[in-house]
């Protein structure tokens, strides 16, 4: 979910960058911030000669190094500068330039999870546990939160090379090992906070869901009291502060990864939304693919434009693109009228109106005439819509759901909003709110209208154990992948809805300025949740499999993932992947699909992309081997995906390897689940193994038709121990 920034950035990559920071201003009003990007790093020379010589090339020779925004150079190359359209498309075409693109501002994909997952609180790891470092790129952290107390933890690992940008209102700690900011364009806003530190509240939250401490007695004024931890609470944190007020710029996001991976984390979590199809002009997929060369995976949220198909931001095969699923916990707000009878909705009101009652209205009674807006205009309760003196210390019913900041303003001392849908989540509200469905809605606005003296209280909001759980939420984006149709894309679900975790006391719980309530745990839903629940698993596997390659960890993730139906979830696959997050059994399974960087180069030659073009993207002169073009589907992906003509008869042939990480003797049996009107054969359909690494390949053969847009199947591998499961899915082209 990518805004367009005003500002275009020219990302320069020529290996991952480092963070130079220079006050620079626009002189000319065409000029724009672009990114260059230039791939990885291939000789020792002077990266800041090398990008003045090519600004001086395309600008002219009064340029300097103080021109640029950016120098990215510890773990790739390139640099972010301001210029013309023109002088962007000659850029564009210099020797060694991968890709010249727009600075653009990304949008954040805005405890019981754990439980829910089966993760238990304590576990016997090796002592290498608290040596697993996660980055997370986001708003910053509120470093006082208990969710981050250093109390146990010795110094940081002698791996660590990253620094914290200390100042007199922030430090770090041995939990907390490392913090910085980035904002290329220096432009604060009154409510940024210039050092590491979250005044959002969002850092804070995914920081403390991958990797918080164990805090007991946790809630929202009482709401989900219970016990908040992270995926991996022994985990060191090391903030990449990128997004602010008004957003997340591309070319902060780059500096970040390219000092992360200099910095020595092992895994990434970015809660970060992206738009495009093509891996080089996506600075999450570069700065993914160069972590992934130096063995660290990143963990990405799958978007917040669900439930259509398609809307899917995350999707590069070398990262894990995580969908929002929930948990067995549902919230609820009752309002009670003066009849007696109750009416359910949904909210986090922590507000407690201790039963008294209050006159109520219909926002559409009261409309306010002094800015000439009628009863069409006011029953949705907008800001100014509602005259002040027919509303101030009444309940206000209204048509739709807003902020409430309209209600508040007018003077409401509570607000009932109609037209929820089954799949609507609960928020906070800078008053006492519940959102209920129309058909409650209308049972209300008839009781307003049928006495005198309508009355109605609204209640603290409670919870109940939710038996269908877990299920895809609505807003999740779904698949395909539009870039490779044969990888599917997203991975897999995790918790996103409803998720209890630390919070920033100076960010308002409802988002609006004028609620002063502070609180140190919040509850809000996205798949910004979803992700560090991957990035918190990812690093549970790693304090177990240290060595583990990024692709290994997440095979580990994704074959043991627990299926989900296909008929409860719009899109099937294309909503959940392989299935909801199954963190316990992950670190302990029978085979994994590994992939290295050279089998990612194999598969951008199989989409066509140019062997010279990789070599900058590599770093070295790496050819496209014979017959990769078109073989995308032969990446040795955990799961399968096939995209067909419509009514066309299908035959197609994968090929996979897996290695024995189990137990050294084992035989696997091939236990395939087809449809009918497709046959799926797996040769061999035995794998023996007698040592463990050792190595085994198979290929899995499709052919029949389908009847419908989506069809799914499995296989999975069993050796009577451990059950290594992939789901399979041939769908229509779009």
């Amino acid at each position: 979910m990518a805004g367009k920034t005003t500002s275009l950035l020219v990302l320069l990559l020529l290996n991952f960058a480092s963070t130079l920071l220079i006050d620079h201003s626009t002189s000319q009003n065409d000029r724009k911030v672009y990114i260059v990007y230039m791939g990885n790093k291939r000789d020792e020379v002077s990266t800041s000669s090398l990008y003045t010589s090519m600004l001086q090339d395309v600008i002219g020779s009064h340029i300097g190094p103080e021109s640029l925004l950016y120098s990215y150079k510890r773990s790739f190359h390139g640099f972010a500068v301001e210029l013309t359209e023109q002088e962007a498309q000659k850029m564009a075409g210099m020797d060694g330039v991968v890709s010249v693109f727009p600075n653009q501002k990304k949008e954040l994909h805005t405890t019981r999870s754990w439980d829910f997952l089966g993760l238990p609180k304590q576990v016997d790891r090796p002592t290498t546990k608290s040596d697993v470092i996660i980055g997370v790129f986001d708003t910053g952290i509120w470093p006082e939160s208990e969710s981050f107390n250093d109390k146990g933890f010795g110094p940081p690992p002698s791996k660590w090379k990253g620094k914290c940008q200390a100042s007199t209102n922030f430090t770090c700690n041995n939990k907390i090992i490392g913090a910085k900011y980035y904002r290329s364009d220096r432009f604060f806003e009154k409510e940024d906070i210039r050092s590491p530190r979250d005044s959002e509240g969002h850092g804070t939250h995914v920081a403390s869901i991958a990797a918080g401490n164990l805090v007991s007695k946790a809630s929202v004024k009482g709401i989900g009291l219970g016990t908040a931890r992270g995926g991996l609470p022994s985990a060191r944190i090391a903030v990449y502060k990128v997004c602010w007020y008004f957003g997340c710029n591309d070319a902060d996001i780059l500096a970040a990864f390219d000092d992360a991976i200099a910095d020595g984390v092992d895994i990434i979590s970015i809660s970060i939304g992206g738009s495009s199809d093509n891996y080089f002009i996506d600075t999450i997929a570069i700065g993914a693919f160069h972590a992934m060369r130096n063995g660290i995976l990143t963990s990405t949220s799958a978007g917040n434009r669900g439930p259509d198909l398609a809307t899917l931001s995350s999707f590069a095969p070398w990262s894990l693109s995580v969908a929002a699923s929930t948990i067995d916990r549902k919230f609820f707000t009752e309002v009670q009228l003066g009849n007696n009878k109750k009416f359910e909705g949904i909210s986090i009101n922590t507000y407690d109106l201790k039963n008294e009652t209050y006159p109520i209205i219909y926002g559409g009674d009261a409309p306010n005439k002094t800015t000439q807006f009628s009863s069409y205009g006011s029953r949705y309760c907008n800001e100014n819509t509602l005259d002040k003196n027919l509303v101030k210390g009444k309940i206000v019913l209204c048509d739709g759901e807003n902020y409430g900041v309209g209600q508040l303003s007018a003077g409401a001392v509570g607000t009932v909003m109609r037209g929820r849908r089954p799949s609507s989540d609960a928020f906070a509200f800078p008053l006492p709110a519940t959102y209920l469905s129309s058909e409650d809605g209308a049972n209300i606005y008839l009781y307003i209208n049928s006495t005198r003296t309508p009355t109605a209280t609204i209640l603290k909001t409670n919870d109940r154990k939710d038996p269908t759980a877990p299920y895809i939420a609505a807003f999740s984006s779904r698949g395909p992948n539009p870039a490779a149709h044969n990888i599917l894309k997203l991975d897999l679900a995790a918790p996103g809805v409803d998720i209890l975790a630390a919070w920033s006391p100076i960010s308002p719980i409802s988002g609006v300025s004028v609620d002063k309530r502070a609180i140190s745990y919040n509850i809000i839903s996205g798949t910004s949740m979803s992700c560090p629940h991957g990035s918190g698993a990812a690093a549970y596997i790693k304090s177990f499999h240290p060595t583990w390659s990024p692709a290994a960890i997440k095979s580990a993730l994704m074959t043991t993932a627990i299926p989900m139906s296909p008929e409860e979830s719009f899109g099937a696959e294309f909503a959940y992947g392989v299935g909801n997050i199954n963190s316990h059994k992950s670190a302990n399974l029978g085979l994994i699909y590994d992939i290295d960087a050279l089998d990612y180069i194999a598969f951008l030659c199989g989409q066509e992309y140019s062997t010279k073009l990789l070599q900058a993207v590599n770093g070295d002169n790496s050819s496209c081997p014979k017959g990769t073009y078109g073989k995308v589907s032969d990446l040795n992906y955990p799961s399968f995906a096939l995209s067909t003509p419509s009514s066309n008869s299908i035959s197609h042939v994968f090929n996979r390897t897996v290695t024995n990480v189990g137990t050294s003797t084992s035989t696997y049996k091939a236990k395939v689940s087809a449809p009918p009107g497709l046959s799926i054969k797996v040769n061999p359909s035995v794998l023996s193994f007698t040592s463990l690494r050792q190595k085994l390949s198979f290929a899995l053969t499709i052919e029949g038709t389908i009847d419908r847009q989506i069809v799914s199947a499995s296989l999975i591998w069993d050796d009577g121990t451990f059950q290594v499961r992939s789901p399979i899915v041939v769908y229509e082209a779009f």
